[in-house]
């Protein structure tokens, strides 16, 4: 996996088969397109931030090219991560799709030759725009298909980050100050194990327990640790201050049930019900949960705020827009990006609850949105997305899930780290 899940998926096996079967008769050199019609792929929900944007973008491109047909079809996050390159690499490739980032999908997409090198285009249609490398990361691409290079092979339209969400009627309930930095956040952990609550919403089986995992790493690192962890620029060692300090914290936590072990198989969408719920008055997770309990919190108050722990965050450039090497439209699909990363849909993407890249902040008109932008728009200035914990290695995923089961299950916090250096070590020994 490349970074997270945003929101929860279903069908994966139907899905899958059904984006791979048409393949079987493919294998042509040309995409065949139809010059009079643009194929568009994205996987967002209809009723997300997102996908209410891209409808609108959709049908302000058909207003503006009447003389276009527009094909659009709906892709799972799973399908695209599963079979995206088998698609590029066909006649069934789409004009422009919204593409997993990361090196295991994107960038080994353009070191394959399956996407479009944007950088000319980009810059002369303004979307190389002065961002942060922690969003532009995940657009740019060296030869070998690692990120943060020199060519701009997809465009992001959107950020992401971690952030915590607080009950207040659960601290005001129970008398609990609202953090202002991490002794007040542990504090204020203690106090609600004195009141009988547990805190922390959590989820073993998914990225949740593994993004606090380097959350904790984070407040012993500084952004030359993350460059040297997320880009190999320097040795990292994986018994030392940083990931020790957070497997023994993460282990202390457990011990004092400011995190439940049963949470130890539950899901990204089982946390956010333990938080909507009322349950666990406290969750720290992703920006793209925001939407959700804007829609689903209906019996109290809730909060937003920066983690405390840390000065650098989990986040970067959300997942993007691609031209398919094959494409056979690309002007079109030039056409639709222009539209996306308009004023028009970048204001509504933020009004609908996630983080726009180029919106005026004057435009936001959803006080809860403007604050968690306007924290991102800080974290961007700061320099300080740390981007996500799996993303050195392909396959990483799945290796920070076991470890942090192992770890809420009782292993060794020392057997842990060993677990989770193996893939990374290997990996760094391919790059020397």
């Amino acid at each position: 996996m490349t970074g997270i899940r945003r929101i929860p998926r279903t069908a994966l096996a139907a899905a899958s088969l059904a984006l791979v079967l048409p393949l079987a008769a493919c294998g042509g050199s040309d995409s065949g397109g139809d010059a009079d019609t643009l194929k568009i792929w994205h996987y967002e929900e209809q009723d997300g931030a997102l996908g209410k944007a891209w409808a609108a973008a959709i049908k302000e491109f058909k207003k503006t090219h009447p003389d276009v047909k527009v094909e659009f079809e709906h892709k799972t996050f799973e399908q695209i991560q599963q079979s995206g390159n088998m698609v590029l690499n066909s006649n069934e490739a789409p004009d422009v799709l919204e593409y997993n980032k990361g090196d295991a999908t994107a960038g080994l997409a353009a070191k394959q030759g399956l996407l479009t090198d944007l950088t000319t285009v980009a810059k002369e249609r303004g979307w190389a725009y002065d961002i942060s490398q922690g969003v532009s990361a995940t657009a740019r691409y060296d030869d070998e298909g690692h990120m943060n290079g020199d060519a701009w092979y997809g465009v992001p339209n959107y950020g992401e980050f971690v952030l915590a969400y607080y009950n207040q009627d659960l601290f005001e309930k129970h008398d609990v100050e609202v953090p202002t930095d991490f002794a007040s956040f542990e504090q204020a952990l203690a106090d609600f194990m004195d009141a009988g609550v547990t805190p922390l919403a959590n989820a073993g089986n998914d990225h949740p327990a593994s993004h606090w995992l380097y959350l904790l790493a984070l407040q012993k690192a500084d952004q030359q640790w993350v460059q040297d962890y997320q880009f190999f620029d320097g040795e990292i060692d994986f018994h030392g201050p940083e990931w020790t300090y957070a497997v023994e914290k993460y282990e202390e936590w457990l011990d004092k049930g400011y995190f439940d072990k049963d949470d130890v198989s539950l899901k990204g969408a089982d946390m956010t019900e333990q938080f909507v719920s009322g349950k666990r008055p406290i969750m720290v997770g992703g920006n793209w949960w925001f939407g959700g309990l804007t829609a689903d919190v209906k019996d109290f108050e809730w909060s937003t705020a920066r983690y405390p722990g840390s000065e650098l965050a989990l986040g970067s450039g959300g997942n993007m827009w691609v031209v398919p090497e094959r494409a056979g439209n690309k002007d079109l699909a030039y056409d639709f990006i222009d539209i996306t990363m308009s004023e028009k849909i970048q204001t509504m993407i933020g009004n609908e609850g996630n983080v726009p890249v180029a919106a005026k902040p004057e435009s936001i008109s959803n006080d809860k949105s403007a604050e968690v932008i306007d924290a991102f728009t800080a974290l961007q200035n700061d320099e300080a997305l740390a981007f996500y914990p799996d993303w050195p290695a392909v396959g990483y995923y799945d290796t920070f899930v076991a470890a942090t089961q192992n770890l809420i299950n009782g292993s060794d916090p020392s057997s842990v780290l060993d677990e989770l250096a193996g893939p990374y070590e290997k990996e760094a020994a391919a790059r020397r």
